[in-house]
């Protein structure tokens, strides 16, 4: 007797076969390219979800290559397939999006979705697979209390990224024939969304108090203090941000794939709920610090949204941007405090960070090199051609700050600051092999994609930190004898 056919497997595509939600990163992608439209959200979600899902897909696509599919899911769909099974994808999203991820995949013999006028989830679903299936006639993978109705109606439940109570309501149901709980986002996930290992380099701030040999007063520490929190909290929301606009470019890139919105571990509604909250706490720490101190970090918060948003898209106005965004630290910093950092101070830090700028995206040039990339990178105003010239450019801003911090020496404020002067001249030659010894790891590939976090791992520059900061304290105390 022949062996009857196994039913068709329908699998839901938000949160199942993809980590994501399709809909929050179509309307993320309308912000990102047509900004104006997005006032018009409201009004389309006025004419029901499908309507909202149909305009948004019309306006903006999802690039289906680069989506973070459910892997362990997916190998077992193309298995199904392999063997003969008819799988049906049955969504929640718009047609077009479905169709597009369909198309990609190649495994679904079958594309039920929201057409503009019918948002198919939940009641509307079951009943749209009743209609096509029959009771019982077909096996259902799905993630969510939307999918609850359809497993009812399903001969097996296959529940996939689902939290506890999802998963204990569908067994309640006595049809699930297999369960994948959702994996929980952990600490490590946290501080890669709020990028807590960027927080060091507000530290920053407390190089005008270091240079004007204040680091000694409580009060002006404290609120040095005080400030870089209220930094810390602005630069978090801002990579929120960041990454947020930048989804599809970071999937496409071999490292920054791995962010924790980028591969799925962490819903994109989070950044988007977290980014302004944690901005008015910094604001309202900032405003704690004082009026001046507000309106640099006011400044740094607008330059930093202006960057994400077009500048970063700039080729050579990009890396004067990121070297400007840490001299506002500096200068910031001095403003929390009420001094006034010298001109030969942010002159040596706008190279240094000029140089490093310039290393950060050569180090992502030359990745996307090493993968075979040859046109414009996608999201940056570079081709992977441009290393050489960024590798020289970067070169030379170094270079040139070795060459301001060694004429500043010469000037008669070191004279009147430092008891034994000439043990700065070694700052110079300290900064100067850094410098080099930075770009050497970056020209062998062995460079991060963020030169500041590579340097505080980094032996040889935390050794050359240590010799700068001997070569001052040198200079300042004098010989111990």
């Amino acid at each position: 007797m022949a062996q009857a056919a196994p039913r068709p497997l329908v699998v839901d595509l938000d949160g199942t076969l993809v980590r994501t939600d399709t809909l929050h990163e179509l309307a993320l992608a309308l912000v990102r390219k047509h900004p104006m439209q997005a006032l018009c959200l409201p009004f389309w979600l006025l004419r029901g979800k499908a309507h909202l899902k149909q305009q948004l897909a019309r306006r903006v696509g999802l690039d289906a290559s680069t989506l973070p599919y459910n892997q362990a899911l997916l190998e077992w769909l193309v298995a199904e397939h392999e063997a003969g099974r008819e799988l049906v994808l049955c969504t929640a999203a718009d047609e077009r999006v479905a169709q597009a991820i369909a198309r990609h995949l190649g495994i679904f013999s079958k594309v039920l979705a929201s057409d503009g006028q019918t948002n198919l989830a939940a009641d509307k679903k079951a009943a749209c697979l009743l209609e096509h299936h029959g009771p019982g006639g077909f096996d259902y993978v799905g993630n969510s209390h939307d999918d609850v109705p359809v497993w009812r109606e399903a001969r097996h439940a296959i529940v996939v990224n689902a939290s506890p109570s999802v998963l204990k309501t569908a067994q309640s149901g006595g049809n699930v024939a297999g369960a994948d709980p959702a994996r929980a986002v952990d600490g490590r996930d946290i501080a890669g969304m709020l990028r807590v290992h960027q927080w060091l380099k507000n530290l920053l701030l407390f190089v005008p108090l270091l240079a004007a040999h204040q680091l000694g007063h409580a009060d002006a520490l404290g609120t040095v203090l005080l400030a870089a929190l209220a930094f810390s909290l602005c630069a978090s929301a801002v990579y929120i941000g960041n990454d947020l606009l930048d989804l599809e470019s970071d999937r496409r890139h071999p490292r920054k794939r791995l962010r924790p919105f980028a591969n799925g571990r962490i819903p994109v509604t989070w950044g988007v709920l977290l980014a302004p909250l944690l901005s008015l706490a910094s604001l309202a720490l900032a405003l704690a610090v004082g009026p001046a101190f507000l309106g640099w970090l006011a400044v740094y918060l607008v330059l930093t949204c202006w960057y994400s948003l077009r500048l970063k898209r700039l080729a050579l106005l990009d890396c004067m941007t990121l070297a400007s965004l840490y001299v506002l630290r500096i200068v910031a910093g001095a403003s929390a405090t009420g001094l006034t950092p010298s001109d030969w101070l942010l002159a040596v830090s706008g190279f240094v960070f000029l140089s490093l700028s310039f290393l950060k995206r050569y180090t992502e040039l030359l990745v996307l090199a090493g993968h075979g990339e040859t046109g414009v990178v996608h999201g940056r105003g570079y081709t992977a051609q441009d290393g050489g010239l960024v590798l020289a450019l970067g070169v030379a801003a170094g270079y040139a700050s070795a060459v301001v911090l060694a004429l500043y020496l010469h000037g008669d404020t070191v004279q009147a600051l430092y008891r034994f002067p000439e043990a700065i001249l070694l700052t110079v030659a300290v900064l100067v092999y850094w410098i080099s010894w930075m770009w050497l790891q970056a020209h062998r590939g062995e460079m991060h994609d963020d030169p500041v976090f590579f340097a505080i791992k980094d032996k040889t520059s935390l050794c050359c930190g240590a010799a700068f900061a001997a070569s001052l304290a040198l200079g300042t105390f004098g010989l111990p004898w």
